[in-house]
């Protein structure tokens, strides 16, 4: 036999319990620190995970069940989109717009004494396309031309009205009108890349 063990065999009972405990002690603090911390660790892990996974899965769920509304949202958003299209033209229809807007005046009954394009000032993602006007004719007249020009489908500002050469003239009051004419429209890709780097180099 090992003498180690014969002398641990000799000792009083106290002592040999006493090692005995010591030697469990040592044994379960091994299993504790190699076998159970690891597998804690890593179950804690596995739970973060899923609980990480489960947070996805519901802001997943939570986007699928908002997916008609914002379905419907994106919809309406093309549509009026579609819509200030139709209310900015782009460069090619400018000069039948303008043709448009002397093609009301005189069916109002206005004289065209000034229809001057003025230079386009470039904006983010459209251009203002300024005219300055000055028209002759009756109040009535320059009134109809006004009320045709707002119900026209694309955006034209009348603004810096400014009436002279108020007269009579048969039981009627004819005035001339100078005015700016402004209407706008889209700039393409190439536009706004240009006008960007235009003002970079500035």
């Amino acid at each position: 036999m090992d003498p180690q063990v014969e002398k641990i065999l000799k000792l009083p009972t106290k002592q040999k319990i006493l090692i005995l405990v010591l030697a469990l002690a040592i044994e379960a603090a091994a299993l504790l620190y190699f076998l159970y911390l690891p597998k804690y660790q890593e179950l804690n892990g596995l739970k973060a995970d899923l609980s990480k996974l489960q947070n996805e899965i519901d802001e997943k769920t939570r986007i699928a069940n908002n997916l008609p509304r914002l379905q419907r949202e994106y919809d309406q958003l093309t549509k009026e989109l579609a819509q200030a299209l139709t209310e900015l033209p782009n460069s090619k229809e400018i000069p039948s717009l303008l043709t448009n807007i002397t093609t009301l005046g005189k069916n109002a009954g206005l004289d065209f004494l000034v229809f001057r394009p003025k230079g386009e000032s470039a904006k983010d993602f459209y251009a203002e396309v300024p005219v300055d006007i000055t028209v002759a004719g009756s109040y009535y007249s320059v009134a109809n031309f006004f009320a045709a020009v707002a119900n026209l489908p694309r955006i034209v500002n009348i603004t810096n009205v400014a009436f002279s050469d108020i007269k009579s003239v048969n039981n009627r009051m004819m005035t001339k009108v100078t005015c700016l004419a402004t209407t706008f429209r889209f700039l393409d890709k190439k536009e706004i890349k240009d006008d960007k780097k235009k003002h970079a180099s500035k």
